[in-house]
């Protein structure tokens, strides 16, 4: 790793906190002329993942900076116009389709990859890509089945061709329905002054840190990789010409990188109360989250059910620029149900409450209830403000 430019600015671990959430868009008024479309591309990357539980959490990220927007609207938002685009970010990620040209370096890495875990039969990718010119957009089940079996990655030859067309760039996902891809030629999705792959691996780097400090705020070498799933030496390689500045912030151990923008303005206004997904990008990384926020993140869906300490979808609850509580929520009928409440004292009760009504009404459910909290006593408390809130 090369020298680093000596910082010049000095941050409190207060305000590092405070820049991380104006940069992620809990902190002021939120921008809701812009919409779901402004917080994409406010994030650079909206996370897909496969578990719905009170809604998708492509849905519940806007949502939780915006308040109850339609869930409709939310998809229509991401998928019309060529707006947006599916790939691999930090993990399956909702992308600004302007970004399209900074993700050549990650599909030249993937047509130059010698291992794969699935065979691509012989022919398969050559008839996928003529039968999408001749009848796309098409989902895996009408290109031909997406599995062999009803195993989960016993992928069909067709499945295999056309996600591997979809990594080397030449198609693309333009959106999801009922949850499957659908797939489309490239030249017919993508605009034609963005369909290039021109630009030099360092060019795509700087844009991806560039981008990631302004999502982030402030952040480690560490932070900044992985918000686009960089390696560290990519990030090493561009970052003193990226645009961002280096920072020390109180209690951080590591040098940290600031959006100079985000040093230009005191990071002031009105704090989101929200349940926050699991995978949204507030706490994405765990040691980041740990360290802003003294809060320990941890997705328990692939955990064993009796090694669950919060629950299988354990939702932070952000309320006043803290994270002050966990709830693992279900639906019955029109009734959410908080399946297990974890509160590190009593004054996150309220902030719970309105978490939980905010987002029983965003989901048309009428009733919330509360069946286990961590600490008994506040069972009662939460309850009293439950019902008082929806009387």
């Amino acid at each position: 790793m090369t020298s680093l430019p000596r910082p010049t600015t000095d941050l409190s671990a207060d305000e590092a906190r405070r820049i991380a959430l104006r940069a992620q868009g809990f902190l002021g008024a939120p921008d809701r002329r812009s919409g779901v479309r402004g917080v994409l591309r406010h994030l650079g990357a909206v996370q897909l993942d496969t578990i719905s539980v009170l809604a998708r959490s492509h849905e519940l990220i806007p949502y939780a900076r915006l308040g109850a927007v339609g869930r409709k609207a939310v998809d229509r938002a991401y998928w019309t116009d060529t707006h947006a685009f599916e790939y691999w970010s930090h993990a399956a990620c909702i992308l600004p389709i302007e970004e399209w040209p900074h993700f050549a370096f990650r599909r030249r890495a993937y047509r130059s990859r010698p291992h794969w875990n699935h065979e691509l039969p012989e022919g398969a990718y050559d008839q996928v890509i003529k039968q999408l010119r001749a009848e796309g957009p098409l989902t895996a089940t009408e290109l031909g089945g997406a599995k062999k079996t009803s195993g989960w990655w016993d992928w069909s030859g067709a499945k295999v061709a056309v996600e591997r067309a979809l990594m080397y760039g030449e198609v693309v996902c333009v959106e999801r329905r009922g949850w499957k891809r659908v797939y489309d030629l490239v030249e017919r999705a993508v605009p034609a002054e963005l369909l290039h792959d021109e630009l030099e691996d360092a060019e795509c780097l700087r844009r991806l840190v560039r981008l990631a400090g302004q999502s982030l705020g402030v952040g480690t070498r560490a932070d900044i990789a992985d918000y686009h799933r960089l390696k560290g030496e990519q990030v090493d390689a561009v970052i003193a010409d990226s645009g961002l500045v280096p920072v020390t912030v109180e209690g951080w151990s590591k040098p940290a990188w600031a959006d100079p923008a985000a040093l230009a303005t005191p990071p002031r206004g009105r704090h989101r109360t929200t349940l926050l997904s699991p995978f949204d990008s507030l706490v994405w990384e765990r040691a980041r989250t740990e360290r802003i926020f003294g809060f320990t993140h941890r997705l328990e869906a692939y955990v064993p059910k009796p090694k669950r300490v919060y629950g299988y979808f354990a939702m932070p609850v952000l309320a006043g620029g803290r994270l002050v509580g966990r709830v693992d929520p279900a639906r019955e009928g029109r009734t959410l149900v908080a399946r297990q409440v974890t509160l590190d004292d009593a004054r996150a009760v309220p902030s719970v409450a309105q978490a939980l009504i905010e987002a029983a009404s965003w989901v048309d459910c009428t009733d919330v209830r509360v069946e286990r909290v961590n600490a008994p006593e506040l069972r009662e408390p939460l309850v009293r403000e439950l019902t008082r809130a929806l009387a």
